[in-house]
C-alpha cells in the first residue's frame, strides 16, 4: 500500500517536473522568438555601450526582436546581429535608424529602431541599417562636473553681490539701503511733477497762440485770393496791367520811344565831339584815357617781369 502511494507521488513529481520544464521552454522560445516566423537585420556600433546577446529590440515601443549576436569587426567596428519578427517587417524601411537605449534608468541596454516613412523601401532579410552611436554615461558625467562647476562658481558670485547690496556697496547697494538717496529720488520725482504741471501750462499758453497765428494765416489766405481774384478779373493797377492789353502796348511803345531817344542822344554827342567849340574838350579826354591806359600797361608790364625774377631765383 504504501509502495503504491509513493509511486503516485514520483509520477506526479515527474510530471509536474515535465510540465514546468515545457512551460519554461515555450516561455523562453516565445521570449527568443523560437516558434514565430523571423528575419534578421545587422547593424554596426563603434561602442555598444554594454550591450549584450539576448537583450530586446523595440520598435515603436514594442519588443519585435532579440539580439542574436555581437562580434568585433576590426577596432573600430562592432556588428550587431538582429532576430526581428516576420509580421513587423512590412514596417521597417531602409531609412530607420537603430540606437542603443535603456529599459528604464538602470535597466538593461535595448535597441530601439526608430519609424520611417512609408516612402522609402520596405527590408529584406540581411540587411543592414545605420545606427546612431550612444552617448556615453562617462561623458555625461564629465559634462554634468563642468556644468557643477559653473553654477557653483556663479552661486559664489552671486553670494558676493548679495552681500555687498546688504551691506551698502555700490550703486544698488547705495540706493536700498541709504535713506538720503531714496529722500533725494522723492524730492526729483516731486520736482518733476511740478515742473510737469508746469508744462502743461506753458502747452496751453502756446495752444492758445497756435490757434490765433492759425486764424490770422486763415485771414491772410482768404484776403490773398481775394487780391488774386481782382487781379484776374483785371481790377487794380496790376490787374490792368497783367489782363488790359491797351496798357501793355502803350509801355511797349514808350519804351520803343526811349530807345529811338537814347540814339538821337548819341548822335547829338558824337555831333559835339565834331563842333569846333568842343573839340579841344574831348581830345584831352581822349589824351587822359591814353596816358591812363599806357600806366596801366607799364604796371602790368613790371609786375610781369617781377614774377620771372622770383621764378629765376626759385
Amino acid at each position: 500500500m504504501k509502495s503504491s502511494k509513493f509511486k503516485l507521488r514520483l509520477g506526479l513529481f515527474v510530471a509536474g517536473g515535465f510540465i514546468l520544464f515545457a512551460v519554461t521552454i515555450f516561455l523562453i522560445g516565445r521570449q527568443k522568438n523560437l516558434f514565430n516566423p523571423v528575419f534578421t537585420l545587422v547593424t554596426t556600433f563603434h561602442n555598444v555601450s554594454g550591450l549584450q546577446v539576448g537583450n530586446n529590440i523595440r520598435f515603436s515601443g514594442i519588443n519585435i526582436g532579440t539580439v542574436e549576436n555581437i562580434r568585433i569587426i576590426n577596432d573600430t567596428t562592432v556588428q550587431v546581429d538582429m532576430i526581428l519578427q516576420r509580421s513587423v517587417q512590412q514596417f521597417i524601411r531602409t531609412d530607420c535608424m537603430v540606437l542603443i537605449g535603456s529599459d528604464g534608468i538602470i535597466g538593461d541596454r535595448v535597441l530601439v529602431i526608430t519609424q520611417s516613412t512609408t516612402a522609402s523601401p520596405e527590408v529584406i532579410g540581411g540587411q543592414s541599417l545605420k545606427s546612431v552611436e550612444p552617448t556615453e554615461t562617462d561623458a555625461i558625467i564629465v559634462s554634468l562636473s563642468i556644468s557643477a562647476k559653473h553654477v557653483e562658481v556663479i552661486t559664489d558670485e552671486l553670494a558676493q553681490i548679495m552681500t555687498n547690496i546688504n551691506q551698502g556697496n555700490g550703486t544698488l547697494g547705495r540706493l536700498i539701503q541709504d535713506s538720503t538717496i531714496a529722500q533725494d529720488i522723492n524730492e526729483t520725482i516731486i520736482n518733476f511733477k511740478k515742473s510737469s504741471a508746469g508744462v502743461v501750462e506753458n502747452m496751453d499758453v502756446i495752444m492758445k497762440s497756435f490757434n490765433k497765428t492759425a486764424d490770422n494765416v486763415l485771414i491772410s489766405s482768404n484776403q490773398l485770393a481775394e487780391i488774386i481774384t481782382n487781379v484776374n478779373q483785371g481790377e487794380g493797377t496790376i490787374g490792368r496791367l497783367i489782363q488790359d492789353t491797351t496798357v501793355a502796348e502803350n509801355i511797349n511803345q514808350t519804351i520803343i520811344n526811349l530807345k529811338n531817344s537814347s540814339k538821337g542822344l548819341d548822335d547829338n554827342l558824337e555831333a559835339l565831339k565834331h563842333n569846333f567849340l568842343f573839340r579841344g574838350y574831348f581830345k584831352k579826354i581822349a589824351k587822359e584815357e591814353e596816358a591812363q591806359r599806357i600806366a596801366d600797361s607799364i604796371l602790368l608790364r613790371e609786375a610781369e617781369i617781377k614774377e620771372l625774377q622770383k621764378e629765376g631765383v626759385k
